[in-house]
């Protein structure tokens, strides 16, 4: 039998899956009386209990849930005497035909025999008594019911709940979260995102750092594989959804943390989404769940650009799911549940226990407000007040940046090399001699940075292993965003971790210059030549294998950072240095609206920094590509016309009209051609691209004749869609379906009663 951790629930959490097992596995519909103390009553039903293969029992019920904090113990006649008045009570108030008792506690055969003689002396009628092995087997059993429940992911062996396929992943995906999950409160959000799962097979969890994206995201993954034994994959990027997808294959789920940015708006990253938008369409149909998390600030700097006229579903409002509310009872509940699960004593938790209601009702409450406090490392300094404590709650921020002040060099030291290695550093721990070096200034050495990451695993670091590679990473973002506000604060300490960091992760988190960018390391003009110095250096990246695509990704990484990333004063400096640049900026890559070479020509012509005879080149090369129509983004995109002139584009229109109008068919039939059966585009998303480019022409012309010919090759296009045959393979919709049936409750007791027991 496997063994849940059932006496890790706390009260609460207990009679709320007891009660859900009513409703799910018996198919009764309770009143929940989940928070009173006295009346003898954890559940009311009235009517039939249908039973499987046993007698079905009529009347009124009265469900009791026995919860004890204590692992492997037996349920004894003398711990329920103080029940026994209050069921002879409800005995003569006619309330209590039936009696049900769930509990925790290991129930024997003597004591069922025992207790039904008691029952039966008070008038009882009928009774069931389900202990802890019966609770067991049935959340072992049903994985809808460990999806309604999902802390119990945490509560026991997840190879032994899990088939081994599943298994294998979850293990890759989530077993370094199994203390989290242990801790995890269903809220009205996780609802919704269950929801929009269901529905449309996406969702996009946006909410401040810290609110429970991952959380809730990471619960969706494991319904997936449990529910379905979805192949499940954590990526980090666009074109990463691309290489895994597998056409042939529905059964895949995708979850992408940070889809725009971890800690700063990264607009390449949104132009990437846009450009593979058709695909993702192609998947949603196919059968393929996808969740994306954002932070808040960063998402609403990407709507700006994201094309969500082509995908319709971040403009939905119930797929992008806003974690900005939480409810009174909900952040109680995670506050419990961190408290009465986490690292920190008895006596802590019993002074601390009568501020915890004022704790939850601020404003400024987050779950990580809850990890924090239950973390010694946190608190070890922190009054006990009620003004101390909503202190805490409000600054949580400049608490961090103290605490992390606060730590010895061997430990600051290990922090800056998870932060040098862009949050992910590699165990066993091999350093470059830069990084070797940066730590040594710092007063450390490698030996004492491994010893300060074990001390400080699973309070400020975590130790995970990930698609077979260890590695420690920081707790939470959170503490990444603290670390940066230091180094910034610190020349000194500046200019180690810019001679100390691979310039490859150094341009994921600074920008030269102030160019307004949230959450970054903003250098100063003093250290530009470091920068350029090092950038020009960078041939290869350490995030592919084989050469071409390593010298692909660092000359990709090097346009990304100047486009988004430089001020005009580093990128006159840099291109005084690096003249070669402009040869490469002549052919940018197709398509031109996402290419990052088009990105830099803009900011450059912007700044007057684009020399003359590099941008005749520039504009004879996209010239060429829009008069063929494989590429007609300079009619559709603002920022790439600035490059033209008037004259130039209006030249442009005119060569268009000459020798391209009169091959519309022929680039019809092109790309009707195209099109194969076994696709996995319909024949109309299929030609999503052409009608694109034909409105665009529709747009830049108003001679009727014109008009009239774009029209006919649209209308030929339409024709060609509706006798196209295809065979549609859609699978059969997949829902999760586990909100839960509203129940009634009557509020008596306060959740944090038996916190520091």
């Amino acid at each position: 039998m496997i063994k849940y951790e059932l006496y890790r629930l706390g009260w609460h959490d207990f009679q709320q899956l007891c009660l859900t097992i009513v409703r799910e596995i018996f198919g009764q519909t309770v009143s929940s009386y989940l928070d009173s103390n006295d009346a003898g009553i954890d559940g009311a039903f009235s009517g039939t209990w249908n039973q499987k293969d046993k007698e079905d029992l009529e009347g009124k019920f009265i469900i009791q849930c026995k919860f004890t904090n204590k692992s492997d113990v037996n349920l004894n006649i003398s711990d329920l005497k103080d029940e026994y008045s209050k069921i002879g009570k409800l005995v003569l108030e006619g309330r209590c035909d039936c009696y049900i008792l769930m509990t925790n506690y290991g129930v024997s055969g003597r004591f069922e025999i025992g207790f039904g003689k008691k029952l039966q002396s008070l008038g009882v009628k009928s009774w069931r008594i389900f202990g802890y092995n019966w609770i067991s087997a049935q959340i072992t059993e049903s994985n809808r019911l460990r999806a309604l429940v999902p802390r119990v992911y945490g509560l026991g062996d997840l190879s032994q709940i899990l088939d081994s396929r599943a298994y294998s992943q979850a293990k890759q995906l989530l077993a370094s979260m199994r203390d989290d999950l242990s801790k995890i409160v269903i809220t009205t959000s996780y609802d919704q995102s269950i929801d929009a799962m269901s529905e449309h097979g996406f969702v996009l969890i946006i909410g401040e750092p810290a609110a429970g994206k991952t959380t809730i995201a990471s619960l969706l993954a494991m319904a997936a594989l449990d529910q379905w034994q979805l192949y499940t994959l954590k990526l980090d990027n666009p074109q990463s959804i691309i290489d895994h997808w597998n056409a042939d294959d529905p059964n895949q789920f995708f979850w992408i943390d940070d889809a725009f940015g971890v800690t700063q708006y990264e607009s390449n990253l949104v132009k990437q989404w846009n450009h593979i938008l058709p695909q993702i369409k192609a998947m949603l149909n196919q059968g393929i769940k996808i969740v994306m998390t954002s932070r808040d600030y960063i998402y609403s700097r990407a709507r700006n650009d994201l094309k969500e006229g082509a995908f319709p579903l971040f403009n939905e409002s119930k797929v992008v799911i806003d974690l900005q509310k939480l409810s009174l009872e909900e952040k109680e509940k995670i506050l419990y549940n961190h408290l009465k699960l986490g690292r920190q004593p008895s006596l802590f938790l019993n002074k601390i226990k009568p501020y915890l209601t004022a704790i939850a009702k601020s404003k400024h409450f987050i779950p990580e407000t809850a990890r924090r406090l239950a973390e010694p490392i946190f608190t070890k300094n922190l009054h006990l007040s009620e003004d101390s404590l909503l202190h805490f709650v409000e600054r949580q921020e400049s608490f961090l940046e103290d605490v992390i002040r606060g730590l010895d060099k061997d430990s600051k030291a290990a922090l800056g090399l998870i932060y040098m290695n862009n949050g992910k550093l590699n165990s066993p721990i091999e350093v470059s001699d830069a990084e070797r070096n940066t730590i040594q200034l710092l007063g450390s050495d490698i030996g004492n940075c491994v010893q300060a990451l074990e001390s400080m695993n699973e309070s400020i670091v975590r130790y995970i292993f990930s698609n077979d590679v260890a590695e420690w990473r920081f707790k939470h973002p959170t503490i990444a965003d603290a670390y940066a506000k230091i180094i910034t604060k610190s020349p000194d300490l500046l200019e180690i971790f810019l001679i100390g960091t691979d310039i490859g992760r150094l341009m994921e988190q600074i920008t030269c210059g102030n160019v307004r960018l949230e959450k970054t390391i903003v250098i100063p003009k003093t250290k530009f030549g470091l920068i350029a110095d090092k950038m020009i250096s960078y041939k290869e990246s350490d995030a592919f294998k084989t050469g071409y695509l390593s010298v692909w990704d660092a000359e990709r990484s090097i346009l990304s950072f100047l486009s988004n990333r430089c001020s005009k004063d580093f990128l006159e400096m840099y291109t005084s240095k690096n003249p070669q640049l402009f040869d490469k900026l002549v052919k940018p890559s197709m398509y031109f609206r996402y290419s990052r070479e088009v990105d830099l020509v803009v900011k450059l012509k912007k700044y007057n920094l684009f020399p003359e005879n590099f941008r005749i080149q520039f504009i004879e090369y996209i010239s060429h590509f829009t008069i063929s129509g494989e590429d007609l983004s300079v009619f559709d995109d603002e920022d790439l016309q600035t490059i033209f002139s008037e004259e130039e584009i209006e030249d442009l229109r005119k060569k268009i009209q000459i020798d391209l109008l009169p091959k519309l068919e022929d680039l019809r039939k092109k790309e009707e051609n195209n099109f194969r059966e076994d696709d996995i585009y319909t024949p109309e998303e299929h030609m999503e691209e052409f009608f694109n480019r034909m409105n665009i022409l529709l747009e830049q012309y108003n001679d009727s004749l014109i008009k009239e010919t774009i029209e006919k090759e649209i209308n030929m296009a339409k024709e060609w869609i509706s006798e196209t045959f295809y065979e549609d393979n859609t699978k059969s919709e997949r829902k999760l379906n586990v909100s839960n049936d509203e129940a009634l409750i009557h509020r008596t007791r306060s959740i944090f009663d038996d916190i520091d027991s």
